[in-house]
């Protein structure tokens, strides 16, 4: 890449400037290569000036002026100047532009692709939200990703796998039941009251609507735990169809949709705990049953299975990625989380290499928050949910051009402001708007140019 060759010039002026004496042998901060806000600065610039000035006690104009002149010429750049108070600006030949735009054209959709992937097996594993109720607008960000995550290193050779994975077991599941069924006898004139833990929104009142509309009142009949399951079934059912629909509007689409209930089902929960048993890395203590992994490092203990013999959502995890990396074979396995997962990440990996596998196999990305704005003012609420402005009316509000561009247009581990109001105006300040333009532009060009019979078979005949 460009930026790469301008860091590998930058660092040959710096070893030269070091070894002539101008700058002390002293280590060099990251050199990080930016766009400049304004035209006329050039097409790259570098701060390295600004960054060395305490470290070596000249000034950035000085340092700027001397690595200038020491950067060696390049194929690709035109000039290279320094700009007050201490940037180093390149510009890039417009010859070297168009033979990538040949470039671009002969290689057409494959460019870009590689094949350093080649024969590696990776699982990039992202949204993954417990199915109790509608996707918000935070999730979108994750989404979005995964899903250009997994298309990167789908064109850089790997066997890509996305997969979606349901927490449709344990304490969140069963209060998800119980809300729906509570929701449901409140909808047949029954007095019934939502559990202390349950789910409040809109959505539970309309899908209980849903159910006595097409069931009637048959599950009020039954004993309770099972009208409670049957009802639970339905609801669980529904919230995953909404979610896979939800999705695939934004453009996200799964290889694999994957259910926690199989961890038991299948073996792979009492499998994988046997495995740390045997390895010595599981202890009894309080009548709960913990993995001991402050032996390994950890700060704490972590409970595996509680004292009523019912599993963590930790002990779920292990069973997941035991049948991920082992039974499922996959190199390397990329988990997209939020930010309120982030405590999890180190024991999730104190765990992996427990069970024999090299914790380097295993990334986890965490994103930051998403704080919806609408214009000045901070959006809280949905007018249709009574909860956090869900990801389907965000779809629905500004297109989902604008969704995946604006997910995508801050780094994982930075905050970010998602502003409705700027996604939806028809004017330059919105990047989406201005690159929607750009290519409408693009097609006129091309179209005209058929038209009128004249051909570019080289990009560089033009100029």
């Amino acid at each position: 890449m460009l930026k790469d060759k301008l860091v590998e010039l930058l660092s040959e002026a710096v070893q030269k400037a070091q070894a002539a004496g101008t700058l002390p042998d002293i280590a060099i901060p990251e050199i990080t290569i930016e766009r400049p806000q304004k035209p006329e600065h050039g097409d790259y610039a570098c701060n390295l000036p600004l960054k060395l000035t305490r470290l070596v006690g000249k000034s950035p104009a000085v340092i700027a002026k001397e690595l200038v002149a020491l950067i060696p010429a390049a194929a690709e750049i035109e000039k290279v100047a320094f700009a007050p108070p201490g940037f180093i600006n390149f510009t890039v030949k417009n010859s070297w532009l168009a033979q990538q735009a040949e470039n671009i054209y002969q290689t057409g959709d494959k460019f870009g692709n590689n094949e350093s992937g080649r024969g590696k097996k990776v699982q990039v594993e992202f949204v993954s939200i417990n199915p109790t109720g509608p996707l918000h607008a935070g999730h979108g960000r994750g989404a979005i990703l995964g899903s250009a995550l997994a298309n990167v290193l789908a064109v850089s050779g790997y066997a890509v796998q996305k997969e979606y994975y349901f927490n449709d077991a344990g304490n969140q599941m069963n209060a998800f039941k119980n809300s729906l069924f509570a929701r449901y006898l409140q909808q047949l004139g029954m007095n019934k009251e939502l559990p202390e833990n349950g789910y409040h929104g809109n959505y539970m009142i309309e899908m209980a609507k849903d159910i006595v509309a097409a069931h009637g009142d048959k599950f009020s009949k039954m004993p309770e735990a099972e009208g409670v399951k049957q009802i639970g079934e339905i609801g669980l059912k529904r919230v995953i169809e909404l979610i896979k629909s939800e999705l695939a509007q934004l453009g996200v689409v799964y290889d694999e949709w994957f259910s926690e209930q199989n961890l038991y089902k299948d073996g792979q929960y009492k499998t994988a705990l046997a495995l740390l048993k045997k390895g010595g890395h599981l202890a009894e203590k309080d009548g709960a049953t913990w993995f001991v992994s402050t032996a390994l490092g950890e700060d704490k203990d972590n409970v595996v299975i509680r004292s009523d013999g019912t599993p963590t959502y930790f002990a779920a995890d292990i069973a997941y990625h035991y049948n991920k990396f082992i039974e499922r074979g996959f190199d390397k396995v990329i988990n997209i989380w939020g930010a309120d997962h982030q405590g999890h990440v180190s024991r999730l990996k104190t765990v992996v290499g427990a069970l024999g596998i090299d914790p380097a196999r295993l990334q986890i990305i965490i994103h930051q928050m998403v704080a919806m704005r609408r214009g000045g003012e901070l959006v809280r609420i949905s007018k249709r949910t009574g909860d956090l402005i869900t990801l389907k009316e965000v779809m629905e509000e500004v297109g989902v051009d604008a969704c995946r561009f604006f997910f995508l247009a801050r780094s994982a581990n930075s905050q970010m402001e998602f502003d409705l109001e700027l996604a939806k105006k028809q004017a330059p300040d919105n990047p989406v708007y201005y690159i929607q333009y750009a290519h409408a532009r693009i097609c006129s060009i091309l179209r005209l140019a058929k038209e009128k019979g004249i051909e570019f078979p080289d990009g560089d005949e033009l100029l």
